[in-house]
């Protein structure tokens, strides 16, 4: 299982290092550079353009993580088969965890959701995965430079910009046009990405009144006429009643520029102020009569436009904003776990270990550091660290400065009872120096406690950053975050699928969770392999 490990560890730091080297964007492996690129604390600048340093940039923060990844690996290999073969108490004790169905459920579903996170562009993105032309393949998805329009027959001021891949999927086929565009599942970015207002035609029935897709009933409420059918240009914006134009309508020119206001009754116009060029016939005759639009301003509801649960008041796609959100909470806990742990194993074993006074000075700086306002410091620190520094990094940082403390007492007294066994004696006799001793036999007899305690940590970073990011102190808006959106929702109360989809979510990542943690601590449990004579 552990070769199994290094050899696709040792896969993902060799494809990372080669798709950085080639100008590709892989995903997931791609994120440390794409990190360091966007962050100006993970790179350095001013090199000549090269492989190695793009655009004149040394991504040292995503180098180191592949270099990091490689020794990983390596050293993984190099160890001897039986090394990390598991003691029976070890395996009796995973055999436990896989008969609590309920937890191990919840582990494979959570193994699944981190596969599909992984994913990454290749399921949630506005750029397409693939594009034919002219038959030569473009990878636009995969690809870090940006593809110009011109290269797939644009012109105008699109030819030199990216283009929309979503327009450009309506024009498949078309003369001039790919042959074809394939875009991801969900043809949204999680953030920044505004997707355009869905507009619903409204038919036209063999009586004369005017029913939305799939209705009974005549439809009531706003459309409009628009001067190009799948945009939100409006001409004219009417009220309807009982499937016919009665109340007030106003009339734009193209520019946006309001030049009629009018009064319709039962169908009829009964009053009308133009103050536009030409004449009013000429006005109305722009666009077709009786061709009626339901423009779903944001946030739209679900299934309009194609978005499956609809979007936020930003215009995002709420299901791809989901799915950053996810990625978010994702790598954050990749990175915050190691951190946190790190610091927390060491403290509070050497506490546990040397006691005296430096147990006492330990607790006592732990004590001083429980006390401080955690909120408070993040609203100062965001005050004053500049905007290009904000960032997840910045949040981790934070909550790692706080995070380790819980962990320390528990490793401390493990660390005290264990210190005084005859096989930490018989260390010291040897010789072993206190980090082996610590590192090496101690510490293998702690895992239990440190597995049943990753599953609540995890929960507890992805409730801290919910709250800040609710709050307002947390991500930027460049990263998609689960309680900015249920911020959103809180705020837009009649559009009850914003909180409902943050809420769903939320709750059922910490379930998740919670269910792995409880169903580890039960197997964990030393009490279930500890037999009293």
């Amino acid at each position: 299982m552990i070769r199994k490990l290094a050899y696709l560890l040792l896969a993902c730091a060799l494809l990372s290092g080669i798709g950085e080297a080639c100008g590709l964007l892989l995903p997931t492996l791609s994120w440390p550079f794409t990190a360091a690129r966007e962050m100006e604390f993970l790179h350095t600048a001013g090199f000549s353009d090269s492989w190695i340093t793009p655009d004149g940039k040394f991504l040292w923060f995503g180098w180191l993580c592949t270099a990091a990844a490689l020794a990983l690996s390596i050293w993984l290999l190099r160890q001897p088969p039986g090394r990390f073969r598991l003691t029976p108490i070890n395996a009796r004790r995973i055999a436990r965890f896989k008969s609590i169905r309920r937890g191990y459920a919840a582990f494979l579903v959570f193994l699944g959701l981190v596969f599909v996170a992984c994913l990454d562009q290749a399921l949630v993105g506005k750029r397409a995965l693939l594009v034919i032309y002219e038959g030569r393949w473009y990878a636009p998805a995969f690809t870090r430079s940006v593809i110009p329009g011109e290269t797939f027959g644009l012109t105008g001021d699109a030819a030199k910009a990216e283009p929309d891949y979503r327009r450009l999927k309506t024009e498949e086929g078309h003369p001039g046009k790919p042959s074809l565009v394939l875009l991801p599942l969900i043809p949204y970015d999680p953030s920044g990405d505004a997707a355009a207002e869905p507009v619903v035609t409204l038919e036209r029935r063999s009586d004369g009144l005017c029913y939305a897709p799939g209705e009974q009933r005549p439809y009531n409420g706003q459309a409009s006429r628009l001067y190009e059918e799948g945009t939100g240009r409006q001409h004219m914006r009417l009220r309807f009643r009982q499937g016919l134009p009665d109340g007030p309508a106003q009339g734009w020119l193209p520019d946006g520029t309001q030049v009629l206001s009018a009064h319709y009754a039962r169908g009829m116009q009964d009053k009308a102020k133009y103050t536009g060029p030409g004449t009013l016939g000429d006005f109305l005759t722009r666009t077709p009569e009786h061709s009626f639009h339901i423009i779903h301003h944001h946030p739209s509801p679900p299934l309009a436009g194609g978005h499956l649960l609809g979007t936020n008041s930003q215009g995002s796609d709420i299901l791809a904003y989901l799915y950053g959100g996810l990625q978010v909470n994702l790598k954050a806990a990749f990175f915050y776990l190691p951190c946190v742990y790190l610091i927390g194993i060491s403290m509070g074993m050497l506490m546990g270990y040397f006691g005296g006074k430096y147990d006492l000075a330990m607790q006592r700086l732990i004590e001083i550091l429980s006390q401080v306002p955690f909120l408070f410091v993040v609203m100062i620190i965001s005050d004053l660290v500049p905007l290009r520094f904000k960032g997840l990094f910045l949040i981790l940082a934070l909550l790692s400065m706080f995070g380790w403390m819980q962990m320390t007492y528990l490793l401390r007294t493990s660390t005290m009872k264990e210190k005084a066994r005859d096989y930490v004696s018989a260390a010291r006799v040897m010789g072993a120096s206190t980090p082996r001793i610590l590192f090496v036999h101690i510490l293998p007899n702690l895992i239990a406690i440190l597995v049943t305690l990753i599953p609540f940590s995890v929960s507890g970073l992805i409730l801290a950053l919910a709250s800040l990011d609710y709050l307002g102190f947390g991500l930027p808006d460049t990263y998609a975050s689960w309680g900015r959106l249920l911020n959103d929702g809180l705020a837009n109360l009649s559009k009850p699928w914003i909180v409902s989809s943050a809420f769903s979510a939320l709750v059922f990542v910490l379930l998740l969770v919670t269910f792995m943690g409880e169903a580890v601590r039960e197997a964990f449990d030393p009490k279930k392999f500890t037999t009293y004579k």
